[in-house]
């Protein structure tokens, strides 16, 4: 089935193939972003240097920067702060495991 733009979709069919096309390209977006986080991890010299908070700060208002043109106030921000927080926890981990393993 062709996705359509939502200004375009008639029925709900349309309406959820276009929702489940855009979910796929949000979790491969995702999971490169992760990646990201991975290769933080594997750079960062210290431990204590996973968690920044001037640069989640920046992180979060760049999204709602970049939000403000179509996403209702404030969810952006919500989203991206689950995001953040999720990424930190990720890196983290990942920090871990990569100075852990037994060579």
């Amino acid at each position: 089935m062709t996705v359509l733009p939502p200004e375009a979709c008639q029925t709900m069919v349309e309406v959820r193939a276009g929702v489940d096309a855009l979910d796929q390209e949000l979790v491969a977006l995702l999971a490169r972003r992760f990646g990201y986080m991975d290769a933080a991890a594997r750079i960062k010299p210290s431990r204590s240097d996973v968690r920044d908070e001037a640069r989640k700060a920046q992180v979060i208002a760049n999204a709602s920067a970049a939000a403000a043109a179509g996403l209702p106030e404030g969810l952006a921000e919500a989203i991206w702060e689950a995001l953040v927080e999720a990424s930190i926890a990720h890196e983290l981990d990942r920090w871990d495991k990569l100075r852990t393993q037994v060579a």
